[in-house]
């Protein structure tokens, strides 16, 4: 005998037991795409009427994962509503912030920017235009 401690049968069934339980924990904080969200668009989408995003202000396309903002200057920009923290789909926006709520990661809606950790990189920036009156967004818009 070492006089270590020895484990019990009923610690090491109990820790057995809990270990499938903290994995589910660690993969709903894991990278990829938030436990299900859809990815941002890997081709052009449309996401609705040009009047919808104002003037100074932002709109966010949540079944699209794509927030739109228009600048004073009546341009548009457009970024994935993917976070860049955990892969977790955006579905708040308050004014011209996004607020993820897998972490709470905050991201300006105009320029895409971190503006509250935990997440350290930008959003992903998409092409967008208008055609028909309607905003286009996504690679090749």
């Amino acid at each position: 005998m070492t006089g270590r401690p020895s484990a019990s049968r009923r610690t090491v069934l109990r820790g057995a037991a809990l270990t499938p339980v903290a994995g589910l924990g660690l993969a709903a904080c894991s990278g990829g795409n938030g436990g299900g969200a859809s990815a941002a668009p890997t081709a052009p989408v449309v996401l609705g009427a040009e009047s919808e995003v104002a003037r100074g202000g932002a709109e966010l396309y949540r079944d699209r994962n794509v927030v739109v903002s228009r600048a004073d200057d009546d341009a548009l920009t457009a970024f994935s509503s993917i976070c860049t923290h955990a892969g977790c789909a955006i579905d708040r926006l308050d004014g011209t912030t996004l607020v993820c709520p897998c972490h709470g990661s905050e991201f300006d809606a105009r320029t895409g920017k971190v503006l509250r950790a935990p997440a350290t990189e930008p959003l992903e920036a998409l092409p967008v235009r208008v055609k028909d009156g309607r905003i286009v967004a996504g690679p090749e818009a």
